[in-house]
């Protein structure tokens, strides 16, 4: 359960943290690079794990959100979800409005 406590923790004091392959400036997937460019594009800061170097989140992640895959971006606590979903919500302008709203509260 320790490791489901420290996801709780990442995800509830990160607004916006994503779960990715690689990191943002070395991504190491192309559904990473993907995410990581829609969030850039939204000119807000944001936190990242990378998923290869935590095997531990890695393996538990999936079952604590249960999403399956990576990248994972979490909003305020909330999966938003992944590559396909933030893709869509960048092209339609919700990802920004979404990620303005969450770094004004912090």
């Amino acid at each position: 359960m320790e490791i489901f406590d420290t996801i709780r923790e990442q995800t509830e004091n990160n607004p916006i943290i994503l779960y990715m392959k690689g990191s943002p400036e070395q991504p190491q997937c192309g559904f990473s690079a993907r995410v990581v460019q829609a969030l850039m594009a939204c000119g807000q800061r944001f936190a990242y794990v990378d998923v290869l170097g935590n095997p531990d989140i890695r393996a538990n992640l999936p079952k604590f959100a249960d999403w399956p895959t990576f990248p994972q971006l979490w909003v305020k606590g909330e999966l938003v979800g992944g590559c396909d979903i933030v893709s869509e919500m960048f092209e339609s302008g919700e990802l920004k409005q979404l990620i303005e709203e969450a770094a004004a509260e912090t």
